[in-house]
């Protein structure tokens, strides 16, 4: 159990004093460690000055994007310490932690106690425990832990934001949000072939039901619902289906008496969770990547006066307009509710024919705010919040489906703010 008063004051809005050269340590360079990596060379004001992988080749691979791109060589660290090694550096200001999941925590806390701030891959942590030695750690150290949750970056995700902010929807009563992506050869592929869900990540699967993965779908929609800035999610009820989608591929792959076919995967084919809020709101958030269905994050706003949907087809609906709105009409009011995100920092991705928007805008985001002394998009409560519910989803599951709280990870603070600031760049048009 968690004291119901802080230990130290929360970290709400934290900001530090500006950081003209944001100096990197990389732990984790794999196939998400180095897409990172070669992204970062796109952004001004860092310097990546130490990395950290078990493998050599790894290493090798990351110099030889530092030297591509005109940086100088980074000091490397390798070793099954090698991390708490790159950690201990002084001169480093920000740790990104790549790994597997399973060591998200462990690193960024010791980052935090290193007086490092930390950006960390998806989910931050995967137990409540983890979620809040997360929060009390950088509410000791007073360090960011931002999440990189690039979803909530999204032109869509943005705009629509913008247009709840300026209450086209009304008021939001409900919003739908996923995980929906076939994964099944991505599952059993090396990480040599582009394989991102390697040995570690099946062994989970193994052993676990639940949504071990919400935050895609769910950070977006915390954002529009002010959690923690005004409202908080109380309560879940989560049930998975019979997981038949990956054995049957594995069947199919390697034969029906390969170990990969005779494996009993306990993640359910579809999880599906149902959230409450504080102040009566509902959330679906849904986990699917073992059937042949086609990429979702649903991304659904449901409000008194609209509605938005991202998937299958972007698609919005107004009381005052045809239901749903026509693509010249709906074109428009994207535009028309634009964020400025999009506007001024993804036209630099664009531009530079980068392949992702928001992961530019996201990497943009974390780097200004640090240089210019600004809170961060999101703070270490959306990493616990969005993070929680893999063990929260897992243990309604198992206890039948029942109700399961959900911690108030700012233990009472969750009403101080209004709704998420986003500094430095002027938030509407």
């Amino acid at each position: 159990m968690k004291p119901s008063e802080p230990s130290c004051r929360d970290v709400l809005r934290l900001s530090h004093h500006p950081l003209p050269t944001v100096r990197i340590g990389f732990i984790g360079l794999g196939n998400r460690g180095l897409m990172t990596l070669e992204r970062y060379m796109q952004i001004e004001g860092i310097e990546i000055t130490a990395l950290c992988d078990l493998r050599e080749t790894n290493l090798r691979h990351s110099q030889q994007i530092l030297k591509r791109y005109g940086h100088p060589p980074a000091t490397t660290y390798t070793g099954s310490d090698g991390w708490k090694a790159l950690c201990q550096d002084h001169t480093l200001h920000l740790v990104f932690v790549c790994t597997d999941w399973l060591n998200h925590t462990p690193m960024a806390v010791y980052a935090m106690k290193h007086q490092k701030h930390v950006a960390i891959e998806v989910p931050a942590a995967m137990t409540i425990e983890e979620c809040w030695q997360l929060v009390e750690t950088a509410e000791k150290e007073r360090r960011h832990c931002m999440m990189l949750e690039n979803c909530c970056y999204d032109p869509f995700a943005l705009a629509t934001l913008n247009m709840a902010r300026q209450q086209v929807f009304g008021e939001i009563v409900h919003g739908e949000g996923a995980y929906i992506h076939d994964l099944r050869k991505a599952y059993f592929a090396d990480e040599n072939e582009g394989g991102f869900h390697n040995q570690w990540n099946r062994s989970y699967a193994t052993e676990h039901t639940g949504n071990p993965y919400p935050t895609h779908g769910l950070g977006p929609l915390c954002q529009v619902l002010n959690i923690h800035r005004g409202d908080r999610m109380t309560h879940l009820v989560s049930m998975s289906s019979h997981q038949a989608g990956m054995t049957a591929y594995a069947r199919k792959k390697f034969g029906p008496d390969a170990p990969e076919a005779r494996q009993v995967y306990r993640m359910g084919d579809v999880n599906t969770t149902l959230i409450r809020t504080q102040k009566g709101k509902s959330l679906m958030i849904q986990y699917n990547i073992a059937c042949p269905r086609p990429y979702s994050r649903i991304h659904t706003i449901c409000g008194t006066e609209g509605y938005a949907q991202k998937y299958p087809v972007p698609t919005l609906s107004l009381d005052t307009h045809q239901i749903p709105l026509p693509a010249q009409q709906q074109e428009q009011l994207l535009k028309e509710y634009e964020h400025p995100f999009t506007t001024h920092i993804g036209s630099q991705a664009r531009r530079r024919n980068l392949p992702n928007e928001m992961n530019y805008i996201m990497d943009y985001r974390l780097i200004y705010c640090l240089r210019n002394g600004l809170p961060l998009d999101q703070d270490v409560y959306d990493a616990a919040e969005w993070s929680c519910l893999t063990e929260l989803t897992e243990r309604s599951v198992l206890g039948g489906n029942i109700p399961v709280d959900i911690p108030d990870f700012t233990r009472g603070a969750w009403n101080k703010l209004s709704q998420l600031e986003f500094e430095g760049i002027p938030e509407g048009r």
